[in-house]
């Protein structure tokens, strides 16, 4: 989600400065951030020169400290752990301009939750955007207690400038959207556990019956299965038991089935 943030906030001229404690983790955002413009240059979306322009507005940074300097918007893309990012964001708040929003693009963590660690909850809020970044027009705001009506209307600013469709919504357990899928793909799994049908023929039918633009177990294997399992166990903390996780979900993540970032999910992309 990093590198889809950071391609789509390039594609439209806004400086980019990446940093992630892992450099294996920044050499593959690196590496993405090229083949997407590869992509749209091949595809005729780009032409050279400028695909030139958009990968020079991205640079990589060796610390938080780095990557906050100057900054207008820090949006933090890391595992969906509260312990995790209230400790990332303290930091970057710390180093980061007084003027500057902080946001985070968790699909379910309490946004009012993760601006309790900080010092001014007011300038943070939740950006959530949707895989593939570059592809997808819709950009949920989420509001959290404290975050200021400037804040709010900064990050809608922001993800208009990155041509994205923005909606304002209230911080509450999975939003719109991550409360939706979760359920939509926990009972996909529950049907394939059961034998109803196969996780091809689940994906057709909501794809041709439904008309959604991706099946079920296409999506998750895209967003990667575990992600999706922590979103449920949050949901089901949260929201009760309509939102367990299925068994079969909780199989697949424990035997390393995490979609197609891992080679092999619900189905296989192993070469």
């Amino acid at each position: 989600m990093g590198s889809g943030i950071a391609y789509s906030g390039a594609l439209a001229g806004i400086p980019i400065q990446l940093f992630d404690s892992s450099d294996f983790a920044l050499d593959a955002s690196e590496g993405r951030i090229g083949g997407y413009l590869q992509e749209a240059v091949a595809r005729g979306r780009l032409a050279k020169d400028d695909a030139a322009k958009v990968s020079r507005l991205v640079s990589r940074v060796d610390s938080i400290a780095d990557a906050v300097e100057g900054a207008h918007v820090v949006i933090e893309t890391i595992i969906e752990d509260l312990d995790a990012k209230c400790q990332l964001l303290r930091e970057a708040e710390s180093n980061a301009p007084p003027s500057a929003i902080l946001a985070t693009n968790t699909s379910a963590i309490s946004i009012t939750a993760i601006a309790g660690a900080l010092n001014d909850p007011t300038r943070f809020v939740g950006m959530h955007f949707f895989n593939p970044v570059f592809a997808m027009p819709l950009c949920e705001i989420v509001v959290g207690l404290a975050t200021s009506e400037a804040t709010t209307e900064y990050a809608r600013l922001v993800a208009e400038k990155m041509g994205k469709k923005p909606i304002t919504v209230k911080d509450y357990p999975g939003f719109v959207t991550s409360r939706m899928n979760a359920m939509i793909g926990n009972e996909a799994f529950h049907m394939l556990q059961e034998g109803i049908a196969s996780a091809t023929d689940i994906d057709l039918a909501l794809k041709l019956g439904l008309n959604h633009p991706m099946g079920p177990f296409e999506l998750v294997d895209l967003v990667g299965l575990d992600i999706r399992l922590a979103v449920l166990r949050e949901l089901h903390r949260s929201l009760g038991d309509k939102y367990r996780p299925a068994p079969l979900l909780e199989q697949y993540v424990s035997a390393g089935r995490l979609g197609r970032k891992a080679g092999r999910g619900v189905f296989d992309y192993l070469r």
